[in-house]
């Protein structure tokens, strides 16, 4: 069957090539409401991305109903006032300037108890952002009822509102720990306003798009392959770890090069008992124009990832003797899966096609630390595979 021309196509958005949703899945890979998620709504959301503003909605409403049936956190805020009687500290310059004694008064500087807190503030502010996010008219309701609902309840300052940071990083802090609902009400509003992410179409909002922004973009992917295999392979033996520190296995050094030896940080290390991996994540295309022919590898890269595994090794860790290298890069079009081995040491440049079907990107990731493609790699063996 021909496919008719002009049949419209469902305009699912896109930021540069990349689809919303799948964007928006590597946002859920990379916060910290995708590790608190039953596996049966894990799988779901990730085979069905574009539902992800709907189970934000319902989880953050959910936990702020449950909030505000227990009452609201309460947090400290400052403020001062004249007052009859003396509360806090005392502002004696004020107290003297406006002569305030002689009216029986004194000007004071305390520390209220309110529920008006920034982290409140900043979960109204998210109810109101998934208005315009979810696609189901009783999750919009719900939503504007409890963000009315806070503010009845004292919650009617302004937010502050922080432009796209890190994902999986938390904006707002305040003294004391939260509770695990704080917690996961926390995260869902954080990944509420990251949703709202601005499109090719024209809207009321100029926005950076990530795919323009660079390190944003990086450190989104670098943190969301970091979240899925923190969740899918931790249960099976597997420790990933992010953000490691390797030392330079320097055996003498003058005075004065630890303050200037700059430090190696891997992405991602996949550990199990019969193997290590080490990721690291780019945002570039995975090669580039040469001088002496049309596609090359970026040498820079080569060089980082071999320092890497070589400065890790150690005679008294077998592992780190046939670790595995991958630099993981961003696709919208062709793939690459290549790898070399160089001083028993297998380095592998693999691209994860960013605008497949989350099922796709969900298998790749897996493939990535299951297989490879030379048979000199050090076997995982059957109890590691997923």
């Amino acid at each position: 069957m021909t496919p008719d021309p002009e049949a419209k196509v469902p305009n699912i958005g896109y930021i540069g090539r990349i689809p919303v949703r799948n964007v928006w899945l590597l946002m859920l890979y990379a916060s910290h409401l995708y590790q608190a998620l039953p596996p049966a709504r894990r799988v779901a959301v990730e085979k069905n991305p574009d539902e992800l503003p709907n189970l934000v909605a319902e989880i953050l409403t959910r936990a702020v109903e449950r909030r505000l049936r227990r009452n609201l956190s309460f947090g400290f805020q400052r403020q001062a006032a004249d007052l009859r009687r003396v509360r806090g500290h005392i502002d004696v310059l004020r107290t003297e300037r406006h002569q305030l004694l002689q009216r029986g008064r004194v000007a004071c500087r305390f520390e209220d108890l309110t529920v008006d807190t920034p982290n409140n503030r900043y979960v109204r502010a998210a109810l109101i952002e998934l208005t315009k996010l979810v696609n189901d008219d009783g999750l919009t309701s719900r939503c504007r009822t409890m963000a009315a609902m806070l503010e009845r309840a004292g919650v009617n300052g302004a937010p502050s509102i922080p432009n796209l940071g890190e994902p999986g990083e938390t904006f707002i802090r305040q003294p004391g720990r939260m509770n695990a609902e704080d917690r996961q009400m926390m995260a869902a509003a954080q990944l509420a306003f990251h949703l709202a992410l601005p499109t090719e179409e024209a809207g009321w909002r100029q926005l950076s798009a990530p795919d323009r922004e660079e390190q944003w973009a990086r450190k989104l992917f670098e943190k969301a392959v970091g979240g899925f295999y923190h969740v899918v392979l931790s249960p099976r033996r597997w420790k990933v770890s992010a953000g490691s520190t390797i030392h330079w296995p320097y055996e003498q050094h003058t005075d004065g090069i630890r303050s200037i030896l700059p430090a190696m940080r891997t992405d991602i290390v996949l550990e199990h008992p019969t193997g290590r991996i080490i990721i690291d994540t780019k945002f570039t295309s995975i090669v580039k124009g040469g001088w002496h022919r049309e596609r090359t590898l970026n040498s820079g890269y080569i060089y980082q990832i071999y320092a890497y595994l070589r400065s890790q090794e150690r005679d008294y860790d077998p592992l780190s003797l046939h670790s595995t290298g991958i630099l993981l890069h961003p696709a919208v079009e062709d793939g690459v899966d290549e790898a070399v081995v160089i001083q028993g040491h297998e380095i592998r440049f693999a691209t994860v096609n960013l605008a497949a079907d989350s099922g796709a990107i969900r298998n790749e990731l897996l493939r990535l630390a299951n297989a490879s493609p030379l048979a000199t790699r050090v076997r995982l063996g059957p109890s590691a595979s997923i």
